[in-house]
């Protein structure tokens, strides 16, 4: 959780954490604090409400369990005055994948002191999950928009004993439409004055600001690396070349000793399951992360991406905004995103931790008219190369993928027998 910001680091041993948390903390090999966490962890310790600006990668969410771990060791209930469904701290996330890696830290953390850490998420066993919302003392629930309201519609699980309201990637539940969700989760939490609200966000516009004003009682706000600050370990590298050249760059360098494990980034379902598929059909080891796998087979391909089972995850932007992985060496943008703040959360996934990365973005006629935005917020130019002869080379044969086609005449359906 250290990070070099030119300033004397600061311990979590200084923080007057009981030795329970520290123990767990010392277990996942950390010792002094991130920038965030070492701006964070004094006011939220201190039951200040936090509006805080990080991106992903900066130990934010450290940041907030260790808050909410403390802060329930310092105020802890007898068992007996303990009802089920009534967590004391829940954690708000926009993706499924988000909210797992957050419960996930949060058991880590969790780990010598018992507290009980609960996940609601979409896509996954719904019974298997209200079963335990109904039965059990719920210390840390961590959980995602709709099944949340699913669950307290359904009066299987109350907030209003509410001790920490957590809202994690703030502008990206307001990018995916979750805002009306996030209001009506927030009428059944315990009045804003009477719980500790900590909320972060990537970036802050006006209509953020407002929601985070709403929802908290005299917050103070820090913000830690601003998003053009996220690239500085990532070399970042623009190749032009056309739409049909794309696809042997990327074989090519993907052949380079230096890439280890890398993400491909494409803008649409379709075009990332392509990419994929051809990768897969040259001999890569590769796989595929979007909305339309089942979440069961995203959580076993990102656990093998984890491993080293696999060593390229094709990926679109939603599906790739819960990747945490250490030791990515390279991100490949198969196509530049429509926005440059997805820009600046892909090439994000490499430089993780203090290492370096590289980022690789293949810039077609198409992209080219999204390049100015990107240059103008990261605030410097990116250089723009034709790729050498080493990543031009034809791509070896192969077998190519069939795509599947729709009728390009109206459907004819057999006739109706009387």
């Amino acid at each position: 959780m250290s990070e070099d910001n030119g300033t004397t680091p600061v311990t979590f041993d200084s923080l007057n954490l009981d030795p329970l948390l520290l123990q767990a903390i010392s277990r996942l090999g950390f010792e002094h604090c991130t920038g965030i966490q070492a701006e964070a962890l004094p006011k939220t310790l201190a039951g200040v409400d936090l509006i805080g600006q990080a991106q992903t990668g900066t130990g934010k969410t450290a940041a907030f369990i260790i808050t909410a771990i403390q802060r329930m060791l310092e105020k802890p209930i007898p068992w007996e005055q303990r009802y089920a469904s009534e967590p004391r701290v829940l954690a708000l996330a926009p993706t499924r994948e988000l909210a797992l890696q957050i419960a996930k830290d949060a058991e880590s953390l969790a780990h010598f002191t018992g507290h009980n850490v609960v996940t609601t998420v979409g896509g996954m066993n719904f019974e298997g999950q209200r079963q335990r919302v109904r039965d059990e003392a719920i210390d840390i629930l961590v959980a995602t928009p709709g099944r949340l309201l699913d669950f307290l519609n359904r009066r299987d699980l109350f907030l209003d004993q509410l001790d920490m309201l957590i809202l994690d990637e703030a502008d990206r539940m307001l990018d995916m439409g979750f805002i009306p969700d996030v209001k009506r989760i927030i009428g059944y939490c315990t009045p804003r004055e009477e719980r500790q609200t900590v909320l972060f966000s990537a970036t802050f516009n006006q209509d953020v600001l407002n929601l985070a004003s709403m929802w908290s009682h005299r917050a103070e706000f820090i913000e830690i690396e601003p998003s053009q600050k996220t690239a500085e370990r990532v070399e970042q590298i623009v190749y032009t070349v056309s739409d049909d050249d794309k696809l042997q760059v990327l074989y090519n360098a993907l052949q380079q000793d230096e890439v280890t494990r890398s993400i491909v980034f494409a803008n649409r379902r379709d075009q990332s399951r392509d990419v994929d598929e051809h990768l897969r059909a040259l001999g890569i080891s590769s796989a595929l992360l979007s909305g339309e796998i089942a979440q069961n087979k995203r959580l076993s391909t990102l656990e093998d991406f984890k491993n080293g089972r696999i060593d390229v995850l094709v990926a679109t932007d939603v599906a790739g905004r819960g990747i945490h992985v250490d030791g990515v060496s390279h991100v490949f943008n198969f196509n530049l995103p429509d926005n440059a703040e997805d820009y600046v959360h892909r090439i994000g996934r490499t430089g993780r931790a203090g290492e370096s990365g590289v980022s690789i973005s293949l810039a077609g006629e198409d992209d080219s008219f999204i390049l100015p935005d990107i240059e103008k917020y990261l605030g410097h130019s990116l250089s723009c190369q034709r790729p050498g002869e080493t990543l031009m080379k034809p791509l070896p044969e192969y077998d190519k993928p069939v795509k599947a086609r729709r009728p390009s005449g109206p459907q004819r359906r057999p006739l109706r027998r009387n």
